[in-house]
């Protein structure tokens, strides 16, 4: 469902500001420091409980300003609607669903799927395998009913293994008891993000394809341990090393998502403009798999869509963008960049984003 409404309070630069975006395309423009990535931080918090740009969300409340609070609408019969408070003072989220309180983030990134496309995103390709974990685990949740049980029992047992370790417990019975824990839901958790790739991989290729040709382009899975070895087994011969270390150094927790052109990883090859178009596919593959699979559609947050792509590949971006019928966000500091990527009858939303005074922002409505 896409959003009809966003009111923000508090959020950066914006002491006040609601928008009635339109369900399609919609398209946010000024100079920089006028607030348009603010606007995406704004419904990734309300999506994801977090901002993408700090760790701390108090850092994104306005300096006169004592919390942060975003409204959201999703359409339908009946509407959603979805609200996000942060005081600056309290150390906890107050997340609200069709008016009643949530103590889960996982509750309202259930409901509001998002995919934000941005230049953090690169670290898809350049960061460290936390990132891409992250990634995979994103499409299994979504699609996996079980997932997030697996993925809290196997944190559980795995905390309770490595505080054994560390206070030197390799003989206490109990030491067996989570290894047989951990080996459990840490076997499950692999059945699950393998289950998940077998049908990403086809979307992704299609999709990759469409955007760029990269035909030696892979993805491969490593689930984190010896793949000529049960898990139990590993964590029972590596019990002495671990000790020595302090925490269990093989497991799910440990998996990666390489992704490499031909025999070489993609981020030593490609140009700058190509990760861009690796990485949107991956975004926008995973969005497709998760709409194909449960009939939910996610709202697309992109970040200066035009930098590092010329025009030609631009165009093909948005054609991408309009052929999957979804919603989307994007910034861009030239408004002529966007303008006439669009195909005759697509709807888009533009607005001007200015900014007026400290503390405050505007959206200004555009003709395209």
């Amino acid at each position: 469902m896409p959003l009809d409404r966003l009111a923000l309070q508090g959020l950066r630069n914006f002491s006040s500001l609601e928008l009635s975006p339109g369900p399609r395309i919609n398209v946010f423009v000024g100079e920089n420091g006028t607030g348009k990535t603010s606007l995406l931080e704004g419904i990734h918090v309300l999506g994801m409980g977090r901002s993408f740009r700090t760790r701390q969300l108090r850092n994104a409340i306005a300096h006169d300003a004592s919390e942060l609070l975003v409204h959201g609408r999703l359409a339908g019969d009946p509407p959603v609607p979805m609200g996000v408070r942060r005081h600056r003072e309290a150390d906890e989220l107050d997340m609200r669903l069709s008016g009643e309180k949530v103590g889960r983030v996982s509750d309202l990134v259930q409901t509001l799927p998002l995919q934000l496309i941005n230049p953090d995103a690169f670290r898809l390709l350049e960061g460290s395998p936390s990132g891409r974990r992250e990634f995979l685990d994103w499409g299994v949740f979504h699609v996996k009913h079980d997932f997030l049980d697996t993925w809290k029992r196997y944190r559980r047992a795995l905390k309770h293994r490595n505080a054994l370790l560390r206070h030197g417990r390799m003989q206490d019975a109990s030491m067996a008891s989570w290894e047989r824990e951990l080996a459990h839901w840490g076997n499950r958790m692999d059945e699950l993000r393998r289950a998940w790739l077998d049908a990403f991989l086809p979307v992704f290729h299609e999709t990759l394809d469409g955007l760029i040709k990269l035909p030696d382009l892979e993805l491969r899975y490593a689930r984190g341990w010896d793949r000529k070895r049960d898990f139990a087994q590993v964590l029972e011969q590596a019990r002495d090393t671990d000790q020595q270390m302090g925490f269990t150094q093989q497991g799910p927790q440990r998996a990666d998502l390489a992704i490499r052109l031909g025999r070489r990883p993609a981020i030593e090859t490609l140009s700058r403009g190509q990760q861009k178009l690796v990485v949107s596919a991956l975004k926008l593959a995973q969005g497709r798999l998760l709409e194909r699979l449960t009939g939910l559609s996610c709202v697309y947050l992109i970040d200066d869509l035009p930098a590092e792509l010329d025009e030609g590949r631009r165009r093909i971006f948005c054609e991408w963008l309009v052929h999957m019928r979804c919603q989307a966000f994007i910034t861009s500091v030239d408004p002529g960049a966007l303008m006439e990527q669009w195909d005759p009858g697509t709807p888009v939303s533009m607005f001007h984003v200015k900014h007026v005074e400290v503390g405050q922002g505007q959206l200004l409505p555009m003709d395209r």
